[in-house]
């Protein structure tokens, strides 16, 4: 069985992701926030990842099926 996240970004749409071929893609036992991320074509620099509503550290392996992507504003 695969494992999927639904990446849930806000003001950008929800988009499945495949575990299994993202960390087989980047080399890696488990896939990353950073690597959902980057499938979903986002930056760390630019988001933050929740999970339950609690921001997660980006360099973590995920363990849930479901995140939140809220975008940074920036600007002055």
């Amino acid at each position: 069985m695969t494992a999927r996240v639904t990446v849930d970004v806000k003001g950008g749409g929800v988009h499945e992701v495949d575990l299994d071929a993202v960390a087989a893609a980047r080399g890696r036992e488990e896939a990353t926030y950073a690597d959902l991320l980057a499938e979903v074509d986002l930056s760390p620099h630019e988001v933050s990842v929740l999970v339950d509503g609690r921001p997660v550290p980006e360099d973590q392996p995920v363990e849930t099926d479901r995140v939140t992507v809220l975008r940074l504003i920036k600007g002055g």
